[in-house]
């Protein structure tokens, strides 16, 4: 499995262990109750949706760090077009380990499919113009990772994944900082000092921030709530000289005319915290 490149199988265990502490805590009782220690079984997981499933290869990761003798039968993958009545994989082993694992996969598959989807839809309302789709940093705490990866695998893109691995100066830091100008300077000589190659972005409120964004040579230039005829007009200014990203409440209705005006990105925070839970159900497979 190529997993984008914030995600480690370090860190897929660390998140794993605290999920099944969160929820198992001292014992699954409702299963240990009334469940025989060697019953032995296979369930499936069914789709109730229609859109795109993610979290296959996530749920094969917790079923293999909770039980490794479970075997999995995958008959979708990450990524594929699925619809209501659709079985997604076969999971056959101890029953106890199949109850235990069930909610932690279906919480995190139903997620993630819910945002792949909306992902997926988005990227197909701006096809044929040359603007991408971002996710933002309005993500779950703890569950970043996950959710992002779920925009991944409905083909839109990560944006910066945290504070540290890319510059974004947006209005407070422009206005704690006096303006743009500075702003930028005084990050360009914070990188310098501390041997950071990080790209810088800034946002803009107005086409006088614009031209000083441009005049201060960065790397990306945010839009940010700009009306269809001022995001046009910034386009052209900037003619290409640097990449531009249009920002702020941008959704599913809102979005192919945004791509239109020839931006290169268009950042949705929408993709992941509207995005809406994908029915999916794991359940026994009576003989």
């Amino acid at each position: 499995m190529n997993f984008p490149p914030y995600i480690t199988q370090e860190k897929l265990q660390l998140f794993i262990r605290q999920a099944f502490l969160e929820d198992v805590g001292d014992g699954d009782h409702s299963t240990l109750a009334c469940v025989p220690y060697d019953s032995v079984q296979e369930a499936e997981l069914r789709v109730k949706d229609n859109g795109i499933i993610a979290g296959i290869e996530l749920a094969k990761i917790i079923f293999a760090t909770f039980d490794p003798s479970l075997k999995i039968e995958t008959f979708k993958m990450d990524g594929d077009k699925v619809q209501f009545g659709d079985i997604a994989f076969k999971v056959k082993g101890s029953s106890q380990s199949i109850l235990t694992c069930e909610r932690l996969v279906l919480n995190c598959m139903q997620r993630m499919s819910g945002i792949a989807t909306y992902a997926n839809e988005m990227m197909e309302l701006v096809k044929g113009t040359n603007a991408k789709i971002l996710d933002t940093r309005k993500t779950t705490p703890n569950f970043r990772m996950i959710e992002k990866w779920a925009v991944k695998i409905g083909g839109a893109e990560n944006h910066r994944f945290g504070l540290y691995d890319m510059v974004m100066l947006k209005d407070n830091h422009v206005d704690f900082s006096g303006n743009i100008t500075k702003a930028v300077a005084q990050t360009k000589d914070y990188l310098a000092k501390h041997h950071l190659n990080l790209k810088i972005e800034v946002e803009t409120r107005n086409m006088n921030e614009v031209k000083e964004a441009l005049e201060a040579n960065v790397d990306f230039i945010m839009l940010d709530n700009f009306d269809l005829e001022t995001m046009k007009e910034a386009v052209q200014y900037i003619e290409g000289r640097t990449k531009t990203e249009a920002s702020g409440g941008i959704t599913k209705q809102s979005v192919r005319e945004i791509a239109q005006t020839g931006v290169d990105f268009i950042s949705s925070g929408a993709i992941i915290h509207s995005a809406a839970n994908f029915d999916l159900s794991l359940k026994a497979v009576k003989e």
